[in-house]
């Protein structure tokens, strides 16, 4: 862990029509704003880092046995899933298997959703030989869970994107499933938001009235609730405290079955969670953290800004602006007229996409716009890119961060390849009592949301949290 941050890159812009020029030739950097990137089509790849023959050099983001698919993202992906192992939300055997199966059918969305879906279809029937047990069966759920959601990611670029929400279903009676059989089983409920109430798992350490602390788990744009069993809710409960997990507008449940978009006042999101949490007895009410993983590094942080009732804020990482973990290319055709946006995009962005390329922006824009969702759901790209846009420029928290007040870690990772210098500009604008933790190449905890160290990604939450709120 080191406390310097990377540049932001601040190059001149080229006029208009040379970025779209730039993006049809394939330069452009599409990439999520959640916990996985998204994809540069593979004509234009040249992994970071790598040699003349495009293998990843000793001093690239992933090097030697750390890249397993060539393509980087499905790789990334292949390391969040081995890095979930350490809480058992998955199987090295199982991942590394199914890496193997992907690479020899030929890596692509198509090849990935389709081992990770068989993969967990194969995990939520009985095993061969004598009847699981409960923890048998709590275990292979968890991990099903896991394996739905790598397939729920990438289906939109496969050759059956319509099956979005069968996936999404499946994944979410696995994780269901695990949480029936754990012991204890978390409390579930419907906490009030707009019209459509919030899914929430309160996770406890035993079943008695003792007053604990509590974190409060939020999800990135494309996460799904086993990630926040792995990046917190596991390590809050091995150290005696609750934790909340929740689906909000643009995840989950809201976003794949409800289609409620992202909204940029989180604070309306988190409030009403807090509002739960202290009608409890079981919650100590005034050692309420909350917690960002992604792009919820600039959600958390937004709501912490209104919510003065959270007692501590970690930041994971950093995000003012997730507007910008799109390329310049994209970001510039946002006009103040969305007719004339609009039509940049029809005629001038769309023809040029390779079909890599358009599958990362349908999956992109899919939590900000229904519309772009059932379109990609149905094969099309969506004509409408201003409205998706500009929700996603809304969130833009640079102008609150003052206002927060509870004490923040803000972390920052080697290699962070969605919002570079984002941690380091928001720590510095933050008035509250602060921190700023760096994960490096060092122990293997470099690129976003360190996926191959979520261990140790937890153990400086978490002992941070405890710190901070003296619970140790």
């Amino acid at each position: 862990m080191t406390h310097v941050s990377p540049d932001a890159d601040r190059a001149a812009a080229p006029a208009r029509r040379a970025a779209l020029t730039a993006l049809a030739g394939g330069a452009g950097a599409l990439l999520s704003a959640g916990c996985t990137p998204l994809g540069v089509s593979s004509a234009a790849r040249s992994p970071e880092g790598a040699g003349p023959s495009g293998s990843p050099s000793a001093g690239g983001p992933t090097p030697g046995v750390m890249t397993l698919v060539e393509d980087p993202d499905l790789n990334f992906n292949a390391l969040l899933a081995l890095g979930a192992s350490g809480q058992g939300a998955a199987e090295v055997g199982e991942v590394l298997t199914a890496v193997r199966a992907i690479n020899e059918a030929g890596p692509s969305a198509r090849s990935w959703t389709a081992v990770f879906e068989a993969l967990g279809d194969r995990l939520t029937k009985a095993p061969e030989g004598p009847a699981p047990d409960r923890r048998t069966t709590r275990s292979r759920a968890l991990r099903a869970a896991q394996y739905y959601g790598q397939a729920l990611f990438f289906v939109l670029g496969s050759d059956d994107p319509g099956r979005e929400e069968r996936l999404y279903r499946a994944g979410r009676d696995a994780w269901d499933t695990f949480c029936s059989l754990c012991d204890p089983a978390p409390v579930t409920a419907r906490v009030p938001y707009g019209r459509t109430p919030m899914p929430v798992w309160f996770f406890r350490p035993d079943t008695s009235a003792r007053r604990r602390p509590t974190v409060i788990l939020t999800n990135g744009s494309d996460g799904q609730n086993v990630d926040m069993w792995t990046y917190g809710a596991a390590a809050a409960l091995e150290r005696g405290w609750n934790a909340l997990v929740y689906d909000g507008p643009g995840q989950g449940q809201l976003l794949f079955v409800d289609q409620v978009v992202f909204t940029p006042r989180w604070e309306t999101v988190v409030g009403p969670l807090v509002d739960w949490l202290t009608a409890r007895d079981d919650v100590d009410t005034g050692r309420i953290a909350l917690t960002g993983l992604s792009m919820a590094g600039a959600l958390a942080p937004r709501a912490a800004a209104f919510e003065p009732r959270i007692a501590a804020l970690a930041a994971m990482p950093g995000v003012l602006r997730p507007w910008l973990g799109f390329p310049a290319e994209i970001r510039r055709i946002l006009t103040p007229d969305p007719r004339e946006t609009n039509t940049l995009w029809n005629k001038e962005v769309v023809p040029a996409l390779s079909p890599e390329d358009a599958a990362t922006l349908r999956k992109r824009m899919e939590p900000f716009s229904v519309r772009a969702m059932l379109d990609a759901r149905a094969g099309r790209m969506f004509t409408d890119f201003s409205t998706p846009a500009r929700r996603v420029r809304a969130l833009d928290v640079s102008g609150v961060v003052g206002r927060i007040t509870a004490p923040t870690l803000v972390l920052d990772y080697d290699f962070e390849q969605f919002y570079p210098g984002q941690p380091r500009d928001l720590y510095d604008r933050l008035t509250a009592p602060k921190d700023y933790v760096k994960l490096t190449a060092a122990t293997g905890a470099q690129l976003h949301c360190s996926p191959m160290a979520p261990q140790q990604h937890c153990e400086v939450v978490l002992d941070w949290l405890a710190d901070t709120l003296r619970t140790r």
